[in-house]
This record gives C-alpha cells, structure tokens and sequence, in this order.
C-alpha cells in the first residue's frame, strides 16, 4: 500500500512530466517562431505518449503511477485502488496538471511574447487544454468516453498481465500496470487513441489534464491569449469519468 506522501509526490511530479512534455509538444507545433512550428498531429500524438512514458515511469514506483482521474477512478471501480485514496490522488494530478503548464509556458515564453510583439498573435487555448472541431455537446461527450474506455480498460487488463515485461526490481510496485514494459504499452496505446480517436475533440481522456491547464490558462499572463472556453471546460472532465466507470465495471463482468 502506498503511503499518503508518496502518493501526493509521486502524483505530482508525474503528471507535472505528463503534461510538461504534452503541453510543450501542442507549444512546439502551434507557436510561431518554433522549430517544431507546423510539425502536425502525428508528432503531438507522439509527444503526449513519450509524456505518459516518462511521468509513469517516474510516478510508479511511489504512486502506481495513475497520472489521471479516469485512471485512478478505473481502478478503484476494479477493486485495485481503495477509494479513500482516489480523492488524494485526484489532488495531486490536478496539482501537478498546473504545474506542468506553467513549466510548459516558461520554456515556450518567448515565443509566447513573440507573437503578440511580431504580429503573430493567436488563441493559445489549444496549447493548453482541449476542443472540438465541430461543437456537438453529446457527440463531443460520447467521443471522449469512448477513447478514455479505450485508455482505461486495456489498462486494466494490462494489470492482469504479470508475467509480460522486463520484471521489476525486487520490492518494486508495480501499480496499475503490472510490469515494466507495460507502462511502455500504455505509452503507445495513448499514442494510438491520439491517432485514431483524437481527432474529434484532441483526446483529453484525462479531467486533470485539460482542467489544471485550463486554469493556469485562464490565470497567466499570455499576450493576446484568447478565451478560456469555460462552457465546454466540462466535456473533458465528465466524459473520462464515465468512461472510466464503464471501463471498471466491463473489468468486472469479466473477472
């Protein structure tokens, strides 16, 4: 059992890793005067799985390594996380949602300046948290509950694999995802719900990491940064909750 400390630390820290490097990749392929400027969606889908890679990595040995409510609501419906941790978990993976964006905005900060001060100023949301492309609030929902039971689920099934990987460390534990190698599946099965389900609404699948980003969106001091988008700021948090319910309870059925 992980203690109340590790937890918030772990949580902390690897979800600020998550959303440092999946904030920093929208940043480098949205902001004008980047390198990375225009490198497209295959390159945004890779940048938030290697962010799920690191952070898990990190986080797991103190935390299990959830990095996102879905997930550790997932888990607590499946029988693997008490449910009187999930309220400190969610705590420390919004806390470390923000501070992931504010790190995310400190690297890009001139580019940021950049654009209001060259004539290139643009919305700044996106780089932050998500949005449709077509605004439909139930299809908008229905969409990212579906990809967050296509997160939650084979996460839990991963779980139940303990015989696949590279083995842990003795004394190691080993979370939600049962072996070392699996935390490197789930990193590429985020890269494929990016591919082939993001591009509805951007794949939050994740209410901490589009709603701590959100906020510090809202309270930076971004030139020329457009609007928050509070009226769909509930999509993105609902529909991996209820995703990740019906991920537990299908878990169930089957075990």
């Amino acid at each position: 059992m992980y203690s109340n400390g590790d937890i918030f630390v772990g949580e902390v820290i690897g979800t600020a890793i998550l959303i440092l490097f999946g904030a920093g990749v929208c940043a480098a392929v949205t902001l004008h005067y980047s390198k990375a400027r225009a490198a497209g969606w295959v390159v945004i889908a890779f940048g938030w799985g290697m962010g799920v890679l690191a952070g898990a990595y990190t986080a797991a040995p103190l935390s299990g390594g959830h990095l996102n409510p879905a997930v550790t609501v997932g888990s607590a419906v499946a029988g693997g996380t008490p449910w009187s941790k999930v309220p400190l978990y969610v705590l420390a993976q919004m806390v470390g949602a923000a501070l992931g964006a504010v790190l995310a905005w400190a690297v890009y900060y001139s580019q940021f300046a950049a654009n209001a001060e060259r004539g290139k100023a643009q919305p700044t949301l996106g780089i932050f948290s998500t949005g449709p492309e077509i605004r439909k609030p139930v299809a908008n929902l229905v969409t990212e509950i579906i990809a967050t039971v296509g997160l939650v689920l084979p996460l839990l099934f991963f779980g139940q694999n303990q015989g696949i990987g590279i083995g842990q460390v003795p004394g190691a534990r080993a979370g939600v995802y049962g072996s070392g190698i699996n935390v490197l599946l789930v990193a590429l099965l985020v890269v494929g719900i990016g591919l082939s389900l993001g591009g509805p609404t951007g794949y939050a699948i994740n209410p901490a990491r589009d709603l701590g980003p959100r906020l510090v969106h809202a309270l930076l001091p971004i030139p020329n940064k457009g609007s928050s988008d509070w009226s769909y700021a509930w999509i993105p948090v609902a529909g991996p909750l209820i995703g990740a319910v019906l991920a537990g309870l299908v878990h169930n059925c089957v075990f």
